[in-house]
């Protein structure tokens, strides 16, 4: 099993791909398709928006096995979210939104920016995006193809909130509602310390 090129739906509100998706995803996986592709899992661990309202979750409660965290709200501006408490702070990158969805422009932030982008990001490889719902992921693909990354090789592949497969990684129980028990430390999350940067 190979990956095809990226085929963003255009009925799906976010851009999800055709042929690798919250449905797909387990197959990709075990055929090992996957073994040379970076795989980022865009959500906030702790996101202020307020989700649950639109039957999100708003904590990284759950993620899918080898994926990374690289919150998209860090990488660049937000387009209008559908709920409210949107993330207000620092970005990689100043994006501008016109109404339709598209970039109208992407500037950096700090003079570290490109390169990290770029580690994060590899350009030589696959990349599979993923978020809760799909938004943050289809915001990360148009930013990245927008800064001159092959489109046919980057992937929205949906939200978590979809996912059934046989790779979950728990990251928060709620076996006590009163008392969650946290287990963050088995996400790959890497750091991005803006009081570094210039």
């Amino acid at each position: 099993m190979t990956l095809p090129p990226a085929d963003p739906d255009p009925e799906s509100m976010f851009g999800v791909d055709k042929n690798v998706n919250m449905a797909t995803i387990d197959a990709f996986i075990a055929s090992g398709a996957l073994n040379n592709a970076a795989l980022r899992d865009m959500r906030l661990a702790d996101d202020p928006a307020h989700y649950e309202a639109i039957g999100g979750d708003s904590k990284l409660s759950m993620m899918i096995e080898g994926f990374t965290v690289v919150p998209y709200p860090y990488i660049g501006s937000l387009q209008v979210l559908p709920v409210e408490g949107a993330y207000v702070g620092p970005a990689l990158y100043s994006v501008v939104w016109d109404d339709a969805g598209s970039i109208v422009s992407a500037t950096s932030n700090y003079a570290q920016a490109p390169d990290l982008l770029e580690d994060l990001f590899p350009k030589d490889k696959p990349i599979l995006l993923m978020c809760g719902g799909g938004g943050y992921a289809g915001m990360m693909r148009k930013l990245l193809v927008y800064l001159g990354w092959n489109s046919e090789r980057i992937y929205n592949i949906g939200g978590m909130w979809d996912y059934v497969g046989k790779h979950p990684v728990q990251l928060i129980s709620y076996a006590d509602p009163a008392h969650p028990k946290y287990y963050l430390w088995r996400a790959s999350m890497p750091i991005i310390d803006f009081s570094t940067l210039n």
